[in-house]
């Protein structure tokens, strides 16, 4: 049984398909921005991983400390960090669908 639904204006499905578009291009820059954070995490401390070793924290390599702790101290942050903020652009995306023109 196909349903009934009220048939939408233009400018009403306009603006809609404007507000899911800027939605989408935040959280893809936001996304990128997180992904490149952890590439950088992930890569760069075991490629310099020989050039930190000379550097210690707490007596340890630097270079040690980073792959043990440093780097899933940086992912807890990435995750809370996409958490935080798509729950704002859920919101400003959620108040852009509600504003009437």
């Amino acid at each position: 049984m196909p349903t009934e639904t009220a048939p939408s204006s233009d400018p009403d499905r306009t603006r809609i398909v404007a507000a899911r578009a800027a939605h989408w291009a935040r959280a893809r820059r936001l996304i990128a921005l997180l992904l490149a954070l952890w590439l950088a995490t992930s890569f760069c401390t075991v490629f310099f991983a020989r050039d930190l070793v000379h550097l210690s924290v707490f007596g340890w390599p630097l270079s040690f400390y980073l792959a043990a702790q440093g780097a899933s101290l940086i992912y807890l942050a990435i995750i809370g960090a996409y958490a935080w903020r798509m729950r704002i652009l859920d919101r400003d995306f959620a108040r852009m669908l509600e504003a009437r023109p």
